[in-house]
């Protein structure tokens, strides 16, 4: 074969491989584009301390932007107590009407009722990362299964007093925060081990807001973000 038919056939095969490689990726990059829920692949790496309320949305958002759902108001389903004369913030009042859809294009919920019925399509299968990847959970190891909630089953804040929230997600040294089940799994098998958003405070060496705390109970900082618009 001639120089320039090898040339030719090179180019013809660099470019069905481009090809090839485009299709592959486009499909993928839309249904990111597409995403309005996934759990934080990583936390911010300081325990329970997010930033308050604030600092845990735009972790949520940095997250999104990277995986290229961009066009979006994110939001941390997190609740804060009512403390130092402010009022009590409601998870389930801060993540919009929905429907949300995960990284791979499945609707996980409908609305907020649905979110917070029997009925919703949250499991370790569909609750997945901005980087459609499934989270670690009870078996897996290292088991990464609680997320950060600070909220009753209903989506609801706990109501002032026993701390709930690391102090309004301020704290990786005191307090205690309530946690949910990425994986609906749990050692007692109960409602509570089966709950995505209420089963149990966090706790450990340190009292339960710091990163080692929070992975001793198969944890890791994690949370599960909304697209509110």
């Amino acid at each position: 074969m001639s120089t320039f038919a090898k040339s030719i056939s090179h180019f013809g095969l660099v470019s069905a491989v481009a090809l090839f490689t485009g299709l592959a990726v486009q499909p993928a990059q839309a249904q990111s584009a597409n995403m309005t829920f996934f759990v934080t692949s990583n936390g911010p790496g300081k325990g329970a301390d997010l930033g308050g309320l604030e600092g845990a949305d735009k972790h949520c958002a940095t997250l999104a932007g990277a995986a290229g759902a961009t066009a979006k108001t994110w939001r941390a389903y997190l609740s804060a107590q009512a403390a130092d004369g402010k009022p009590a913030v409601n998870a389930r009042d801060r993540i919009g009407k929905g429907p949300w859809q995960n990284a791979k294009g499945v609707v996980v919920a409908k609305d907020v009722a649905d979110l917070h019925s029997a009925s919703n399509n949250l499991t370790k299968q569909t609750s997945l990362s901005e980087k459609g990847d499934v989270i670690n959970g009870r078996g897996d190891t290292p088991n990464r299964h609680d997320a950060l909630t600070g909220t009753q089953t209903d989506g609801t804040a706990f109501p002032a007093g026993e701390d709930r929230t690391c102090k309004n997600w301020t704290s990786s040294t005191q307090g205690a925060a309530m946690v949910g089940h990425i994986d609906r799994i749990g050692l007692r098998g109960d409602d509570a081990s089966k709950s995505w958003n209420s089963s149990h405070p966090s706790r450990g060496p340190d009292g339960g807001c710091s990163q080692a705390d929070l992975k001793s109970t198969g944890g890791d900082g994690l949370m599960y973000c909304f697209a509110a618009n």
